[in-house]
């Protein structure tokens, strides 16, 4: 028995996609540790209605950048030649740039439109940080997918770290020195930035002739090879995005007081699974699914990836939903009682999401944008309807809908990736 599980070790670690799995979980565990171990500092340090100023921070910046490189950094990896990929990293950060520009523009001339819009006139002072902080993660990205295209996954692992210590290191010492919403924001930007200039020597030490065989007509045709991406991708990674974040805008400007605050404490904490496990699934299954759908194999693969998502996903995942409302009020203090209870409520939700978001990315790869979109957009109108609905009917039912909307929209998405995993069993020919 003991030589056939040494045996059967053996094998996994010999496992590429495992083995550089077990390489990012590795550090974004650390990276996540240092998160959590600051997250008690700064619920004393901070207050939950300055959490919320955050909580609308971070959603729009993540409704902006999730598009920001129209999407053609997650096709960094696809294409067999460095130099192709290479220009697809310049057209994704020519793109953010763009689009930066584009909010810096609205933030310096439409300073009060612009607030009003997101419901949140106490945003004003920080619009500047929005700009700022969409280029930075844009561009760090794209830098990130051509280091996994690269499979140097240890690089990306100690970059996290470097976010992580940067960041908390930052909110901690502004709250310190000052209680106000700008040290938690300005802390977020500088996580951001962490990161980019190491990725960016790297790239240019060890890959600099990709780079330098980069001229504008691979550029354009990149774009235009890869045009997919952008027609479909981007409406469907925006309504994807929309129909988490907006949610909590409508929730932060309907109800105006703390709920927004405690609702991004219980996200971040329920999300740590998450980022410790399902990013880096995400990083290795989409620098082997090319390969692995050539080969006709993806089906399988995709599979067994969700299986091995769900068995490790769930103890964990139950385990905080049960205790988190006996706990929060003990870890980050009496008055985020409320947050525990909501990540209870949210567990099947992030179960879900964990199962199914990591893999994802199997519907570009299989050609199914269309349904990608179509999923995205039924999902972002079943979450933004249930939860205006609810805010017709009674404010306090508004965050119950948007936790059961998003059960429901997960399971589905869940169903849809493995009727199309099933289809993705013919290896495609080379051309």
């Amino acid at each position: 028995m003991w030589l056939r599980l040494k045996s059967k070790m053996s094998a996994l670690l010999r496992d590429r996609f495992v083995r550089n799995i077990g390489v990012l979980t590795g550090g974004t565990a650390l990276a996540q540790g240092i998160v959590v171990l600051s997250m008690p500092i700064l619920t004393r340090l901070y207050t939950p209605e300055q959490f919320a100023l955050l909580a609308v921070y971070m959603a729009v910046l993540s409704l902006v950048t999730v598009v920001s490189c129209l999407r053609y950094n997650i096709a960094i990896s696809l294409p067999e030649s460095d130099e192709d990929g290479a220009a697809l990293v310049v057209l994704s950060v020519a793109a953010a740039f763009a689009v930066s520009v584009l909010l810096g523009v609205m933030a310096i001339a439409l300073p009060s439109q612009t607030s009003a819009l997101l419901g949140q006139p106490g945003f004003r002072p920080y619009l500047w940080l929005v700009p700022l902080g969409v280029l930075l993660s844009s561009v760090y990205t794209a830098l990130q997918y051509w280091t996994s295209r690269k499979h140097r996954f240890r690089q990306i692992t100690q970059t996290r770290v470097t976010r992580a210590v940067a960041g908390s290191g930052v909110q901690i010492s502004g709250g310190i020195l000052h209680s106000s919403p700008f040290g938690l924001l300005f802390g977020h930007l500088v996580y951001n930035s962490m990161g980019i200039a190491g990725l960016a020597l790297s790239m240019f030490r060890k890959d600099g002739r990709a780079f330098s065989g980069v001229r504008l007509a691979t550029i354009r045709r990149m774009a235009s090879d890869y045009r997919r991406f952008p027609i479909y991708s981007v409406p469907e990674s925006l309504l994807n995005t929309a129909g988490i974040q907006i949610p909590i805008l409508i929730l932060a400007s309907a109800l105006a007081g703390p709920e927004a605050g405690y609702l991004m404490l219980a996200m971040r904490v329920l999300g740590l699974p998450m980022g410790l496990i399902g990013n880096s699934v995400a990083q290795v299954y989409l620098a082997e699914a090319g390969a692995k759908l050539r080969a006709g194999d993806l089906g399988r693969f995709t599979r067994g990836a969700m299986l091995s998502l769900a068995k490790v996903g769930a103890p964990p995942l139950i385990a905080v939903g049960v205790t988190s409302p006996f706990l929060f009020p003990i870890v980050f203090g009496p008055e985020w009682q409320p947050a525990g209870w909501m990540l209870a409520w949210m567990t099947p939700w992030f179960l879900l999401q964990f199962v199914s978001s990591p893999i994802s990315m199997l519907l570009h790869v299989t050609g199914h944008q269309r349904t990608a979109v179509a999923l995205q957009a039924a999902g972002c109108i079943l979450r933004i309807g249930a939860v205006l609905a609810a805010t017709q009917v009674h404010s306090d039912l508004a965050v119950a809908a948007y936790f059961l909307s998003s059960t429901v929209f997960y399971g589905l998405y869940i169903g849809v990736l493995l009727v199309v995993s099933h289809r993705a069993e013919v290896p495609v020919p080379r051309s």
